[in-house]
């Protein structure tokens, strides 16, 4: 009889297990892409250690330093969820001159993009709310929660400010909201969603630029307001939509087929950009995005059996024109994990990390 019982919860075993992979397959629909061939790392993409001289500022407990701003007394903010892999909890964390650590706003969602406005309201991408404005004593209001069409900006990703005060922003999906499963899922999926927008704090108007982005993430503006940045981290590279001149309205290629996955982006004082890496190129996910069937049953897997994040630093100088002038490197990954994004204050480069207990603080070379 002890055998006919343990054989028939063995056998409900499996049928459950074998009902929940067919349900998380069909759950994706992925399209084929192929990839284009890996760059070699030669030249000015040549592997080197640079970013081994990375410190860190602790953050007591609070993970996922996505995006980090600076207002005008030096101290940094950043968005913080409550574990590494809890992603369901957050706040937007302040860490003052003196490095003490605060609770600056209770979003109670991970926060990612951070920009302050001239009149030191924090612009944040909150997911599940949108773009929202925090002002001084961390209350927050929501800007803008869908675009004119009625899309919701469920995964709002990152936030810049031109000069006259225009805000652009991207959000990753309209679809689908936060999660570490459906951020894998835009990423199998290579479809278009989410896109590039404007806010316009005076009329309050939103305008959809590029409709439809491959994981569109990092948003940084020009340093004359000419064009905007939009970063595509599935299809391993970043766009440019033009503001001004004969282009106006146009999207084209900025920088294409590059070593890693791009996240963040900011602009410098001169004009050039910082260009933030989540890691590496995966030669395993680059095989599969061709073959719809592997990343389904991938995709179907439970997570922690997936394929995991490689620890690898990288960050990359732009030039205006797009141009690949200085990578940095870490390439164990002990120092600089990863890159999500790159703030430059006071001679020092804070790098930001979705998975990271701490900010990383680099000396820029004189």
């Amino acid at each position: 009889m002890m055998k006919k019982v343990v054989l028939f919860f063995l056998k409900a075993g499996i049928l459950a297990l074998t009902l929940n992979l067919t349900l998380a397959s069909c759950s994706l629909k992925p399209l084929a892409w192929t990839p284009p061939e890996k760059p070699e790392l030669k030249g000015s993409t040549a592997e080197n250690e640079l970013l081994g001289a990375t410190q860190w500022i602790d953050l007591e407990g609070w993970y996922g330093p996505e995006d980090i701003a600076v207002d005008k007394e030096g101290n940094l903010y950043c968005g913080a969820h409550i574990s590494e892999t809890d992603f369901s909890d957050g706040r937007v964390l302040k860490i003052d001159t003196a490095g003490n650590i605060s609770e600056f706003c209770n979003t109670e969602e991970w926060v990612a993009g951070l920009h302050f406005d001239a009149q030191q309201n924090l612009i944040a991408c909150v997911p599940n709310k949108g773009l929202v404005s925090i002002d001084q004593k961390g209350e927050m209001t929501i800007l803008a929660s869908e675009d004119e069409h009625g899309n919701q900006f469920l995964i709002p990703n990152d936030v810049d400010i031109a000069n006259d005060g225009m805000i652009y922003f991207s959000n990753t999906s309209s679809k689908v909201p936060f999660s570490r499963l459906n951020a894998r899922k835009i990423i199998f999926e290579v479809r278009p969603d989410g896109g590039l927008y404007s806010y316009n704090p005076k009329t309050k108007e939103v305008k959809t630029l590029i409709d439809g982005s491959y994981f569109g993430n990092g948003v940084a503006v020009s340093q004359n307001d000419d064009f905007v940045l939009l970063v595509e981290l599935t299809k391993y590279r970043v766009l440019r939509y033009w503001l001004k001149g004969e282009k106006k309205g146009e999207t084209e290629i900025f920088i294409d087929n590059l070593p890693g996955l791009p996240n963040g982006v900011a602009t410098r004082e001169d004009g050039s950009f910082w260009l933030g890496f989540t890691t590496r190129r995966d030669d395993v996910l680059d095989k599969v995005q061709p073959n719809t069937g592997m990343k389904k049953f991938i995709f179907s897997i439970p997570l922690w059996l997936q394929p995991q994040q490689e620890a690898f630093g990288m960050i990359m100088h732009l030039s205006e024109k797009g141009e690949i002038l200085k990578t940095y490197y870490d390439t164990s990954g002990e120092f600089v994990s990863e890159a999500s994004s790159v703030e430059e204050h006071n001679g020092f480069l804070y790098l930001g990390g979705d998975l990271t207990d701490h900010i990383g603080r680099y000396k820029l070379e004189e």
